[in-house]
């Protein structure tokens, strides 16, 4: 077992076997002239090309790589997820495997960082990206997402950051939620800053993303503001979802006061209206009591969020860890 570096770098891997000797060298440039310690955790997501077996090659020849492989395809959050499980730096470093990233830019990273902000986020002003399919959806994306979770981030995409380990520790993603990374470290209590980057075209291989992935984005986003604020204040989120039903019985009860006189002149009462105003007032207590039973809960506990259930991985001849059960607990290497 190495000693605990100072950084340690998350990398994940979906097939990439043609940019990782090239990565890796640039990441040790950028790097050993810091005089940190560092290691690098490249997390496999069950690559389809030779990208294990390029990353076994080059942990061989490199004692402070570690390897993370998933048994079966996860994710880019789930390996990030992963990465910052086995990450064992005080300070944890993302970035792309395509070689878009630039590693020289992680020292000003760092440096940014030490003036006092707990994350901070790389700026892909001048990106080497297509318009209509990359540049102008991200743009979109980013001033939706700087509207709804109020943290003004330019490139909420871009995956070059550094965080403090205990931030890290404290972030509960899992689906496509790696996007949100600063707003949800801002949530904790961190301090977030962002810094322009250099952004390079890739080289080799070919994107993973499409426009498929807006969908998911915009689920993501609707999930993390609701459970953000259902967390803080259930009662006012059921709360607002009553508002509707009660102005639609308030209506009711307003067409049933006019229908009145008719009742006393023995015309029938109206059953329609009579129907609809029962429903809406049901409705209404029944989200009340909801909000009121999710004030109870979240009070019994204690607002207590445990960290999502992680993939399994396993470590190529004991080379590696299995994920552990929480974040910040690590399994025991294997000597090598």
């Amino acid at each position: 077992m190495s000693p605990r570096p100072r950084l340690s770098v998350v990398v994940p891997v979906f097939d990439e076997e043609q940019n990782l000797a090239l990565l890796q060298g640039e990441i040790v440039s950028a790097l050993e002239p810091t005089g940190e310690a560092f290691e690098v955790v490249y997390v496999d997501d069950r690559s389809r090309d030779g990208s294990f077996a390029v990353l076994r090659a080059l942990q061989r020849a490199d004692p402070r790589i570690r390897i993370v492989r998933f048994r079966a395809r996860a994710g880019q959050t789930a390996a990030l997820a992963a990465g910052f499980d086995h990450a064992r730096g005080d300070l944890v470093v993302t970035l792309d495997a395509d070689l878009q990233n630039d590693p020289a830019d992680i020292p000003r990273l760092l440096a940014e960082l030490e003036r006092g902000a707990d994350v901070v986020a790389g700026w892909r002003r001048d990106r080497h990206d297509g318009f209509l399919l990359r540049r102008l959806p991200s743009r979109l994306a980013n001033r939706l997402v700087a509207w709804v979770t109020g943290v003004a981030i330019h490139d909420t995409g871009c995956t070059l950051k550094v965080f403090r380990r205990e931030v890290v520790l404290r972030l509960p993603i899992y689906a496509e939620q790696h996007r949100f990374l600063p707003a949800i470290s801002a949530a904790t209590g961190a301090r977030v800053r962002e810094l322009v980057v250099n952004h390079r075209p890739r080289r080799f291989g070919r994107s993973k993303y499409g426009l498929g992935r807006a969908v998911r984005v915009l689920l993501d986003l609707l999930t993390l503001k609701l459970i953000g604020s259902f967390s803080q204040r259930p009662l006012s989120y059921f709360g607002l979802l009553v508002l509707p039903f009660a102005a639609a019985g308030t209506w009711t009860a307003f067409s049933l006061f006019e229908s009145f006189e008719g009742l006393l002149r023995g015309e029938g009462a109206p059953m329609r209206e009579m129907l609809a105003g029962m429903l809406f007032l049901m409705t209404c207590a029944y989200f009340l009591m909801l909000g009121l039973l999710a004030e109870l809960a979240v009070k019994a506990s204690g607002m207590h969020r445990d960290a999502p259930h992680r993939p399994m991985t396993h470590a190529p001849e004991g080379r590696g860890t299995h994920a552990p059960e929480g974040r910040g607990t690590h399994a025991p290497e294997a000597p090598r």
